[in-house]
């Protein structure tokens, strides 16, 4: 089968086995896959010499279940992440964990998003937000709009800030008015939207030096907040600042417990709901959950779409980041 893979600083598009059916696995064949830039661009900057394969979430169709597998069936849509089990790959073979049933009239296109949505929802339960509480959401690149939009969902009062205007604009137009693209006119909002205590927290989807960043959130926060950092983004920053607050600066990883756990991964055991309550694949299913009733939506935000044969020139769109927000690969039936 085809597959995405860095080499030697290129994307190449190889060709690849089917890895076998495991207990606990079930077989798809892939109709969407979503790239994340952050992540796959720093991986094809390390690209060595040798095919390292590319992407972690995926929209596609249940071809095979493997023994164990309940609650799946061939012909399913289905939505997956994370990877090495979810690929741009022409087919996956995925553990059913990491695996969420996908409802008839939900896209499939926005299904293929469920990787960046579970990171999404991760970093709102590492902020620890409740009902009525504000974030500040830094960077709307595809990552930052679906967290501004679920945190809205949930009834948090969002702020948002990017330096690009149309960025800021595509939030606005889907209900977010505090979206700014500079800081004075955030800071000026901000004490309006928190009755002028500040932010409960500054969720940081940017990435690079972070000192400057980290240090002017810590003034957005009120006392006791936290920051999350998500983007990959620099943990350098005033401790004075921290210690006037109290604060907390945090590292949401990946999309949720189990994550890198080759337990649950790999071999498929899920772990109890009354300890564990909200998984990396229970944050997939609740991303689709959003879909389906019509709380968020990601269509607006895909603006390249590129047949997996035509991958290279995917990744080298968003050497132009300016109009370049969320691409999908389409696979033929």
């Amino acid at each position: 089968m085809k597959a995405v893979a860095a080499l030697r600083g290129s994307i190449v598009v190889t060709d690849t086995e089917d890895p076998p059916l495991e207990r606990g696995h079930v077989r798809i064949r892939t109709e969407y896959s979503a790239i994340s830039p952050g992540t796959e661009l720093s991986f094809l900057k390390k690209g060595g010499d040798h095919p390292s394969l590319l992407g972690y979430s995926a929209a596609g169709i249940v071809e095979e279940i493997g023994e164990g597998v309940t609650g799946l069936l061939p012909g399913q849509r289905v939505a997956c992440y994370g990877a090495p089990y979810v690929r741009h790959a022409e087919r996956l073979t995925v553990p059913s964990n990491l695996v969420a049933a996908v409802p008839d009239h939900v896209l499939p296109e926005e299904a293929a998003f469920a990787g960046l949505g579970a990171i999404a929802i991760h970093a709102l339960r590492t902020a620890d937000l409740r009902f009525g509480e504000s974030a500040v959401v830094v960077g709307l690149g595809i990552l930052g709009q679906i967290i501004a939009q679920i945190a809205s969902a949930a009834a948090v009062r969002v702020a948002a800030l990017d330096l690009n205007a149309q960025r800021v604009l595509m939030l606005q137009e889907q209900g977010i008015r505090h979206a700014y693209n500079r800081h004075e006119l955030l800071e000026e909002q901000l004490q309006i939207l928190t009755d002028g205590h500040g932010a409960d927290s500054v969720i940081l989807c940017a990435g690079g030096p972070g000192e400057e960043l980290i240090n002017r959130s810590l003034t957005w926060i009120r006392d006791r907040g936290n920051i999350v950092v998500v983007g990959d983004l620099t943990t350098t920053f005033s401790r004075g600042q921290m210690f006037g607050k109290e604060a907390q600066v945090l590292i949401s990883r990946a999309g949720g417990p189990g994550r890198y756990d080759s337990g649950y991964e790999k071999d498929n055991r899920d772990y109890p709901i009354g300890y564990v309550r909200w998984t990396e694949g229970r944050n997939v299913a609740e991303y689709v959950r959003l879909l389906a009733e019509g709380r968020i939506s990601v269509l607006p935000l895909i603006s390249h779409r590129y047949p997996l044969g035509e991958a290279e020139a995917a990744y080298a769109n968003y050497l132009n980041p300016t109009d370049c927000l969320g691409t999908i690969l389409e696979y033929e039936s």
